[in-house]
């Protein structure tokens, strides 16, 4: 059991607190609620665009790395379809500069045109180095308007494309800024050896004093049920044929949720999962593949991908795929298999929440899905799974109908 302490500020900022006596630092991690599907379909990357303006100076502090280091601290962040999330670690007995510094740029950033010039080159080089400029970098800019037709998870975190951030002016970026960094928008939860009274002493200090803001209101388009499926080939210099397949799923807080996970760990997760050693190691199919979900609060994705070996068609490869989805929709798993995949899931668990920072994170995006006190009961969701469960989900989940898929022709093996 993991204890907490709730606290809620009259400016609507939510507080969770958990002492760790056995360190002397203290992490902060403020989580607020918006990701890239709170954005503009004109104006996507808004989101990992303030990932970088949050670090680019505040309305009181020029510079957020250097007052932080000479505390002895250390910080980063990261963005996703529903939060951006922010992360600050000190020592304790430096703990009041974390607050100052967080609190800093929930107020207000140093808004300029020579800083958002500079973090757009930084973000439009990063969507070149990660979509253009690498082997497949693009598949899911490709797969995810294939798999989503009208909601917002139909383009990736970083955006559409460089012209949504190139083109962004700075009001449209203050108007982001107000109308999702706000207190009564965020989640901050407290790790280590700060007791709970002098953290929310901290917190009266510095975050309380910040005003409610109107927070943009959520009406996210539902996506319709997928009737037919999707495909699409592209054709690039990439050494080795690939297909990527998306199928959608539940959301986070759906009961079957844990179903899924476990579904895709016991298709591809590992040396001894069953693709990889039917389709691997057996067939030498593929020389490589793998299964995972998005993971996303609205209903997501179950992904599978693979590299396909040397003189195998994308024909050969999607029917073999196909052959393992069927045997999973007819045929029961040993309960081994299953067991396999709850104890590593159980192990994971324990040491994702051994460290004070990982508890931090863990504990405020609990608290988003509706409650905190959730982080316990997640690994016996997990243990309730049976065989009969995993193949009711994919008898529903791996339909034809239900696909996106994404043939990615190598055109040097053409050659």
């Amino acid at each position: 059991m993991i204890s907490f302490r709730r606290h809620i500020l009259p400016n609507g900022l939510r507080i969770i607190h958990h002492y760790d006596g056995s360190t002397k630092m203290t992490a902060l991690n403020l989580l607020y609620d918006v990701g890239s599907k709170d954005e503009s379909p004109e104006r996507t990357g808004f989101a990992h665009l303030f990932e970088h303006l949050m670090f680019g100076g505040s309305v009181n502090i020029p510079d957020f790395d250097t007052p932080l280091q000479k505390a002895g601290g250390e910080n980063n962040a990261w963005t996703s379809n529903d939060v951006t999330n922010y992360y600050t670690v000190v020592p304790t007995h430096n703990a009041e500069t974390a607050f100052w510094l967080e609190s800093d740029r929930m107020l207000s950033l140093a808004f300029s045109s020579e800083s958002l010039s500079v973090q757009k080159q930084v973000v439009i080089e990063e969507f070149k180095q990660r979509n253009l400029n690498q082997p497949y970098g693009d598949s899911f800019l490709l797969l995810r308007p294939m798999a989503y037709r009208v909601h917002p998870y139909r383009w990736p975190v970083i955006g559409k494309n460089t012209s949504h951030i190139g083109n962004a002016s700075l009001e449209e970026v203050k108007e982001f800024f107000f109308a999702h960094y706000a207190p009564n928008n965020a989640i901050l939860s407290i790790s280590g050896s700060l007791p709970f009274d002098e953290a929310i002493l901290l917190c009266e200090k510095w975050f309380a004093p910040i005003s409610r803001r109107e927070v943009a209101c959520r009406d996210l388009p539902q996506e319709p049920v997928q009737t037919k499926p999707h495909k699409k080939i592209v054709e690039r210099e990439v050494p080795l044929d690939a297909i990527f397949k998306a199928y959608h799923m539940v959301d986070r807080k759906h009961p079957d949720y844990q179903g899924y996970d476990a579904l895709s760990d016991v298709l591809a997760s590992g040396r001894s999962s069953r693709l990889y050693r039917r389709l691997v190691m057996e067939k030498k199919l593929f020389t490589e593949i793998d299964s995972s979900i998005t993971g996303d609060i609205e209903p997501g994705l179950f992904l599978l991908k693979g590299k396909l070996s040397l003189g195998i068609s994308l024909e050969q490869g999607e029917e073999a795929i196909e052959m393992e989805l069927r045997r999973m929709r007819e045929e029961l798993l040993e309960q081994r298999e299953l067991d396999k995949v709850i104890n590593r899931f159980e192990s994971n668990d324990l040491f994702s929440n051994l460290h004070y920072l990982n508890k931090a994170t863990n504990l405020a995006y609990y608290e988003l899905l509706g409650g905190a006190e959730n982080i316990d009961t997640e690994v016996e969701k997990y243990k309730k799974l049976t065989p009969f469960d995993l193949r009711r989900i994919a008898e529903k989940l791996f339909v034809p109908e239900n696909s996106s898929t994404l043939w990615y022709k190598s055109v040097q093996n053409e050659k």
